[in-house]
């Protein structure tokens, strides 16, 4: 097939896809900035927010080359022969689950983050949330570090779940560090 036979083919395919339309593909390669989806002569991209909805450092973290997956199509521009793609789209949203959680129930977690304005710590697949600062103040702790680490286990009690900023505010429980393992 001839270079204009090829380009014709690429039009033609780019003008069939449609935003919003699933489609089957092959991770051709892995990047910093996300993975390239091979769908049949075109290659489009799922960039790093629209990979998963849990954290990750590394899009190998999430999908490898040569991997078969199912994407949802979100923007083609016909000009540039780019494509925009979505893994996460397919899946549900773990926050719209956990918002259904009782604003006051005490949950297990672990510390999965800590930062100068608090900790964050996960308490389900996908979802959150922060222990902010002012928990570790009123009790005479500058440093969250002084009371919580990394992977450290902690029981905390869910104050404010905001869907539209997908915010998750935490309460440690009164008294409580890190669980004794």
């Amino acid at each position: 097939m001839g270079e204009k036979a090829r380009s014709d083919a690429r039009r033609a395919f780019l003008c069939a896809l449609q935003n919003g339309q699933v489609r089957k593909g092959v991770v051709s390669s892995v990047v910093d900035f996300g993975a390239f989806v091979e769908l049949g002569g075109v290659d489009g991209l799922v960039s790093v927010p629209n990979l998963s909805w849990r954290r990750f450092d590394h899009p190998s973290e999430v999908v490898r080359v040569g991997q078969e997956i199912t994407v949802t199509v979100l923007q083609v521009d016909v000009e540039r022969e780019q494509v925009s793609l979505s893994l996460k789209a397919l899946q549900p949203d773990p926050l719209q689950q956990f918002a259904r959680t009782q604003l006051g129930r005490f949950l297990s977690g672990r510390v999965t983050k800590v930062a100068p304005i608090g900790v964050f710590v996960g308490v389900h697949e996908g979802v959150e949330g922060l222990v902010p600062l002012s928990e570790f103040t009123a009790h005479n702790i500058d440093d969250p570090e002084q009371v919580l680490q990394l992977g450290d286990e902690v029981v905390v009690q869910v104050v404010d779940i905001n869907i539209d900023t997908r915010r998750v505010s935490f309460a440690l429980q009164a008294g409580k560090g890190p669980i004794a393992t």
